[in-house]
């Protein structure tokens, strides 16, 4: 069962080995669409056992067949076929969002479009990397530092961006030689099963690209086995927290984006009127539930009361509605237990001291789906629950500062460091706050993203990077060879 517009082939199997198999338990996942409270697709659930064939096909894969020895301009060429593949498929991809999260269809088509586009900068990784480098040595003749594949890969995607956080996992591995086992959300498999197709039709060698939706037990015994060499998780700092635990026991490599409180730091320079479309549209971007997020913004106390009436005032304008109507601007949260999260967070902020200017309520018009209302939180205590903690919803937070130092320090004082903003009409100004704040990525004037530069975070924001030729690093091993004299 796949909602109407998605055309999986075998969404009741797993894929493993390059074979599309039953799962051995038998069991389902269902998804549900979080607009309708309707179930709209039922795939494979990987058990244990299957979490191990699929560990063991890799396994095979990598230690014997052709991936890992496969000269880069070949690899490059397979994956730029793959990208062909799934640009017909950009459609099944943006309805699937949409169906399992709620997602705009407004916004899909570009977000998807834009993911498959961004997929052949990483392919092409295959002929601008430098995968050898030759020099001569001081204690022998000469030196040879090669860049190998790392093994094989878990790839474990989150429910909010599933198709092209899953994907660069995969292009990453593939260009490097490695090879992958895809665990994607059980909320939202779809897009894995496409990704799945798409290797299938290229004619990867078997065994380098599998898949096996799971939910947490099956998930965990998968990250547990000592036959993988790498996890690269996308998703909570407390469930980064447990993977990374795992993986030094067993010494796995691992790379982690993880959460973020990130702050927009607001200047005397810039007016309240654009600050506030900033700020109030950004946090309705799929829903508040971007890892990202400009979730805090800290102003100077004297211009707090404008900024937050003028917030408030953009909030109140944004159409909340059905996903699929065009003129919708604000859709549901992902599911029932994200919707109580937020509410739950809600009370927090109120029960702080925080002074709830709009928002905070299930909207009157919609008697079905887990929708929120935008929602501002003024005179918010940097220390509070509701400004330390990722809370995943519309929900931003102002926070008075004394002046741009006190800002700086303000940014700070997070446990996180993913993101940031500078909203500024200065950039030299910008750059000289971006400096100081202890965060992955600073952009000016807004939640700035450039797919072709490396992302990733500070603090328990994460380990590791990805995006451009910074995200390949981790997905590969160095190798030193001495020699007493250069080969050919």
């Amino acid at each position: 069962m796949t909602p109407e517009g998605v055309n999986i082939a075998h969404p009741d199997k797993l894929f493993i080995g390059g074979e599309w198999v039953r799962p051995l338990s038998n069991d389902t996942i269902e998804v549900v669409n979080p607009a309708s409270e309707e179930v709209v697709a039922r795939v494979a659930a990987a058990g244990n056992r299957d979490m191990d064939a699929a560990v063991a096909a890799a396994r095979q894969a990598f230690d014997h067949g052709p991936w890992p020895t496969t000269p880069p301009l070949e690899r490059m060429a397979n994956l730029m076929e793959m990208v062909d593949y799934l640009e017909g498929r950009v459609p099944e991809l943006a309805a699937a969002w949409t169906a399992q999260i709620g997602g705009l269809a407004s916004f899909a088509p570009m977000m998807h479009g834009g993911a498959v586009a961004g997929l052949r900068g990483l392919a092409a990784l295959g002929e601008t990397f430098q995968w050898e480098e030759r020099r001569p040595g001081m204690a022998v003749d000469s030196v040879i530092i090669r860049r190998e594949p790392v093994g094989v890969v878990v790839g474990i995607a989150p429910w909010n961006g599933p198709f092209g956080i899953m994907a660069n996992k995969v292009f990453y591995s593939l260009i490097s030689g490695s090879v992958i086992v895809m665990k994607p959300s059980p909320e939202t498999p779809l897009e894995a099963y496409i990704l799945a197709e798409a290797a299938e039709a290229v004619g990867l060698p078997a065994g380098t690209v599998n898949l096996v939706p799971a939910d947490r037990a099956a998930s965990d015994h998968l990250i547990h086995s000592r036959l993988i060499d790498k996890v690269s998780f996308t998703g909570s700092s407390a469930a980064g927290a447990h993977i990374a635990s795992v993986c030094g026991g067993n010494m796995t490599r691992f790379t982690m984006e993880l959460g973020g409180k990130s702050a927009a730091i607001v200047r005397d320079d810039f007016p309240i009127e654009a600050a506030a479309g900033i700020l109030g549209n950004t946090i309705t971007v799929m829903s508040g539930q971007v890892c990202a997020m400009l979730s805090r913004a800290i102003v100077p106390k004297a211009r707090h009361d404008e900024l937050a009436a003028a917030i408030a005032k953009v909030m109140q304008g944004i159409k909340i509605g059905d996903p699929e109507d065009p003129e919708t601007q604000l859709g549901p949260l992902a599911m029932r237990r994200q919707l109580e999260r937020v509410e739950m967070y809600i009370e927090a902020g109120k029960a702080s001291g925080a002074t709830l200017v709009t928002g905070g309520h299930r909207p009157a018009h919609m008697n079905k789906g887990y929708y929120i209302e935008p929602t501002l939180f003024a005179n918010v205590d940097n220390q509070s629950k509701i400004a330390q903690e990722e809370i995943f919803g519309p929900v931003l937070c102002l926070i008075p500062a004394e002046d741009e130092e006190d800002a700086i320090r303000l940014a700070n004082e997070s446990n996180f460091g993913l993101n940031g903003a500078v909203l500024t009409n200065d950039p030299q100004a910008a750059y000289d706050v971006a400096r100081r704040i202890r965060t992955g990525v600073v952009g000016q004037n807004g939640m700035r993203m450039e797919w072709s530069a490396p992302f990733g975070g500070y603090k328990q924001s994460g380990v590791g990077r990805e995006g451009g030729e910074e995200g390949l690093w981790g997905y590969l091993e160095t190798k030193t060879v001495l020699l007493d004299g250069m080969p050919g």
